[in-house]
């Protein structure tokens, strides 16, 4: 039933993603010594993109029921940010920053710390909604 509902599953495949790069990020930490290897690291999903292909969809309006609701301002346009990958190599041709794939991974976690406390206070919302019936 929770994977019928938008955001739940948001949040699901958010969390499946970043399992999936903290398990890129382990084997590039993993392979720190070893001879020719280069890390590698997921495509992150643009958020802004994902939300174009939405708008193309049908949508449930707001509806303001009751005149103290406060008006919503619209969707607004994300900024373009390119971020730049700069990787050193070893002498060995390695190119791994222990450095970099350890922030990366506190980084990974972090973001799917949020996920899980997103989804169990989602999680905690529904329960309140269904016990009060």
């Amino acid at each position: 039933m929770l994977e019928n509902i938008g955001l739940m599953k948001g949040i699901g495949g958010k969390m499946a993603w970043l399992n999936q790069r903290q398990t890129v990020i382990s084997a590039n930490i993993a392979n720190a010594d070893t001879p020719n290897y280069r890390p590698s690291d997921l495509t992150e999903v643009d958020f802004g993109d994902v939300m174009r292909a939405a708008k193309n969809k049908p949508m449930i309006g707001q509806v303001k029921t009751n005149s103290q609701h406060i008006a919503g301002r619209g969707m607004q346009e994300p900024d373009n940010r390119e971020s730049r990958n700069v990787y050193e190599t070893a002498p060995a041709e390695n190119s791994v920053v222990l450095e970099e794939q350890l922030i990366k991974s506190q980084a990974t976690q972090a973001d799917y710390n949020l996920m899980t406390n997103l989804y169990r206070k989602n999680i905690g919302m529904l329960k309140s909604v269904v016990a009060s019936r």
